[in-house]
């Protein structure tokens, strides 16, 4: 007869963070543990398992072959408990519970108000909580537990392999071009990003939109000068407006647009951003989460092209 009680729950969960995070120091900071209480534990569940889970490499531990083996079983369990936990929250509590949300700051407007407009009509009793994160925090905060949905960027996502989460496409959000009103490109047929690798650029020093910018130019065959950096719209688009650069704003951020900025659609090499939302996988059997993702789906579809 197998030993069930070897395979302790909270013992892998500590084992997966370690994998995730890297260091027992950074685990101890997820979990809200001390590093020693971390490592004494760990040292436990290789007891009751019978197989040695890390090994000294430097200063640092790493997972041995058994503790990844270990921890593919383990993903199947975690992914059950996540249904039962739904199906139980369900049959509990019905339509009402709670959904939090944990989006990147253009979604907010975009996507996640609409749907809770529409869910207080349809679900009144599910309540929905918004957090807004930067795009690759959102999957810290859902891996973590604090959030039940992620809405992200594909860019900035775990892989569709990994495990621990289940990912749904919702939108591919075109980037059009911001110029000054005046620029002599602003009236121009059929204006192609490559037709602007001159110009001064506006886009931020790092993270997603940095990258989404730099990549989008680099595929229209040049490196963008980057002349300002800021990750807001607001001071994007007021540095266009006087003249100082052109941008490439997502079409989500409609509503941060001024009068003294032309926005153009861009010709046959129109970049995109594609938005995803994700849950933990198993979680997304649960009737709120359910309901959050129809709704965003609706959301999306009302967003493009036709919808």
């Amino acid at each position: 007869m197998a030993e069930w009680d070897k395979w302790d729950v909270k013992k892998l969960r500590i084992l997966r963070t370690l994998r995730d995070r890297g260091t027992v120091t950074a685990t101890a900071e997820a979990l809200l543990m001390t590093p020693s209480a971390v490592s004494q534990q760990l040292t436990n569940l290789a007891k009751q398992l019978g197989v040695q889970l890390l090994e000294a490499q430097g200063r640092r531990v790493r997972l041995t072959d058994a503790a990844h083996l270990v921890l593919r079983h383990a993903e199947a369990v975690f992914a059950e408990l996540e249904r039962a936990d739904a199906e139980l929250a369900g049959y509990l509590r019905g339509e009402a519970g709670e959904v939090r949300i944990g989006a990147f700051s253009t979604a907010v407007p975009a996507l996640v108000v609409p749907a809770v407009q529409a869910l207080r009509t349809r679900h009144p009793a599910l309540e929905v909580r918004v957090r807004e994160a930067e795009a690759a925090e959102a999957y810290e905060l859902l891996s973590a537990g604090d959030v039940d949905l992620a809405l992200s960027l594909a860019a900035h996502a775990p892989t569709a392999r990994d495990p621990k989460f289940t990912r749904a496409p919702l939108l591919a959000d075109p980037l059009d071009v911001a110029l000054p009103a005046g620029h002599p490109m602003a009236g121009e047929p059929g204006l192609r990003l490559a037709d602007l690798s001159g110009e001064p650029w506006i886009f931020g020093g790092s993270g997603p939109w940095s990258e989404i910018t730099r990549a989008a130019c680099e595929a229209a065959g040049f490196v963008p000068e980057q002349a300002h950096s800021a990750s807001g719209w607001t001071a994007i688009l007021a540095m266009v407006e006087a003249g100082m650069g052109v941008a490439l704003v997502p079409r989500m951020a409609a509503a941060e647009r001024r009068s003294g900025v032309a926005m153009r659609v861009l010709g046959t090499d129109q970049p995109r951003r594609h938005v995803i939302a994700a849950v933990r996988r198993g979680a997304e059997q649960g009737a709120g989460v359910a309901h959050v993702l129809a709704a965003l789906r609706e959301a999306a579809e009302a967003r493009s092209p036709g919808g």
